[in-house]
């Protein structure tokens, strides 16, 4: 089965400059878990998403986890399923290798569930995304919740990005990859 990887924040559930901190503030933007779902039944869906929050000391595990467990019950109660949710906990002076745009989140899904990430959708709403679903030859999707609108603004000049797939929400992204999974298959 081909692999969908999703950014967390501003693409599943709304982000925020204060961060988001705790399962009660994780709250999942209109559309997306049941677009999770959707995806599940089409593609194996993993999550790629850089949490610093932990690093910074603004959360800790317990709370990364209570948030993840609630996305993946919401998205369970929807029929579908998550494969895995890989985060960086680094803050970003760390220069780690999982941090996005660098690929070591991708890197470790490939490893974990087996699978090559080449030709993979990484759906996303910042330029990191971006640069590191290409690093790893994934295919870039941009959706302009979240940072969308400010990223596609600030890269809508440059040719690296022209024939980017840009979408208004996880929603309309998965109905077209889903769409168009079955015309290629049929």
């Amino acid at each position: 089965m081909k692999l969908v990887i999703l950014d967390r924040d501003g693409v599943i559930n709304e982000d925020s400059e204060d961060y988001i901190k705790s399962s009660d503030e994780w709250m999942p933007i209109p559309g997306s878990i049941k677009a999770i779902a959707d995806l599940h039944n089409n593609f194996t869906v993993a999550v790629a998403t850089n949490q610093s929050g932990l690093g910074r000391g603004l959360f800790n595990l317990d709370a990364l986890e209570a948030m993840h467990e609630k996305m993946l019950n919401l998205v369970e109660e929807q029929g579908g399923s998550i494969a895995g949710v890989f985060y960086c906990p680094h803050h970003p002076d760390e220069n780690c290798s999982c941090r996005k745009p660098k690929t070591g989140l991708i890197d470790a899904i490939e490893k974990e569930l087996h699978c090559d990430s080449r030709g993979a959708y990484f759906i996303g709403d910042s330029i990191k995304d971006l640069q590191a679903a290409k690093a790893k030859d994934c295919i870039p999707v941009l959706v302009k919740t979240g940072k969308g609108e400010k990223t596609l603004q600030a890269i809508h000049s440059a040719d690296e990005w022209k024939n980017l797939l840009v979408f208004e929400s996880l929603s309309q992204a998965a109905a077209y990859l889903i769409k168009k999974d079955h015309q290629d298959n049929a």
